[in-house]
């Protein structure tokens, strides 16, 4: 039964990836895009491509099943991103394993963008006053074993944009799906961003003005300017993964994802982890989008190292590079703890 309705959601994401929801007419008509924001070396060093191959705390943001994929008793991770125009991303998560309950997780993720100038239409060269935006995504996170194969995993994401006075909140989920084989053989879906539509509202659209024609000393009317509302960029994603063993201490994993997008075209992300004992890790990737000027068809190196501290408590520490086109090109840095 369990088998028949797992063969039967992948069905239906194949489907849903199958239908070219996303053009590149639609660019730019998806909102919060910082939902879009990859967080997490390794997987960014993959290319993207780890919705079958994300565990432990860092599969919170890839895909939430796989948080449940992890021996650990509670894992720990942050990670620090330099995004493109100076945009500075910190990510925090944490995840507690109670066995046959399942996995809990919270994370939260905060912006960064610096002091922007305030301009005005009577000081268009700025009043010499600055702000700076405030973005910030919350999640609750639950993810299961279900068998020996089959792991399932949800996050449930609170999404608050402030700008100046001016403010948006949207509620999002992602549901994801693993399955895994012995061989080392996996595969995985998930469904992110799923949420109704967010709108900017607070005092500044509100305008005092003098209805034209009026007569002298006509009292000053308040009009409220209306904002349209704006969706979340939801997006499908089904993939792969293959680890290779090597010998006693070398082995190969190969990772890979199609994702179809409601907002722009369709994207293909994939990459190879290098892993020594299981403490070294080496890492290359790609992700690809038929698009010319696209600024992340490019390339991305990583490293990771494992650190036991005794016991059952270890450390890791990973670096990602990632060449983008146009901008300055971006680094990771994830410092994890488990235990």
């Amino acid at each position: 039964m369990m088998r028949k309705l797992i063969l039967t959601i992948i069905g239906l994401l194949i489907i849903l990836t199958s239908l070219e929801a996303g053009t590149s007419k639609r660019k730019g008509t998806a909102g919060a895009e910082e939902l879009r924001i990859p967080v997490g070396s390794r997987g960014v060093a993959l290319g993207g491509g780890v919705v079958a191959e994300a565990n432990g705390v860092d599969a919170l943001f890839w895909n939430p099943a796989g948080a449940s994929f992890t021996k650990k008793s509670a894992e720990a991770m942050f990670s620090y991103v330099s995004y493109i125009a100076d945009i500075k991303v910190n990510y925090i998560a944490a995840i507690a394993n109670f066995g046959g309950v399942g996995v809990f997780g919270v994370s939260l993720r905060s912006f960064d963008f610096g002091e922007i100038p305030v301009t005005t239409v009577d000081a268009p060269d700025g009043t010499g006053e600055k702000f700076s935006p405030n973005f910030l995504t919350a999640a609750i996170s639950y993810s299961r074993r279900m068998t020996d194969r089959i792991y399932v995993g949800a996050n449930l994401k609170l999404i608050s944009e402030r700008i100046l006075r001016e403010s948006a909140t949207g509620f999002a989920v992602d549901i994801g799906l693993q399955y895994r084989l012995e061989s080392g053989l996996r595969f995985g879906a998930v469904m992110k961003n799923i949420g109704g539509n967010m709108k900017f509202d607070g005092p500044d659209l509100e305008w005092g003005v003098v209805i034209p024609g009026s007569e002298p000393g006509s009292p000053v009317r308040s009009l409220r300017v209306p904002l349209q509302e704006f969706e979340l960029p939801a997006a499908f994603e089904l993939g792969f993964s293959y680890n290779f063993k090597l010998g006693e201490a070398h082995s190969l994993t190969f990772a890979g994802s199609f994702q179809n997008n409601n907002f722009t075209l369709d994207e293909y992300k994939g990459g190879i982890e290098y892993s020594f004992n299981n403490i070294l890790f080496l890492r290359f990737g790609y992700s690809y989008v038929n698009e010319t000027d696209y600024v992340f068809n490019q390339p991305a190196f990583g490293v990771g190292l494992n650190i036991p501290l005794g016991g059952n408590l270890e450390a890791s520490v990973e670096y990602t590079y990632r060449k983008v086109k146009f901008f300055n090109n971006n680094q990771f840095l994830t410092l994890r703890f488990a235990m």
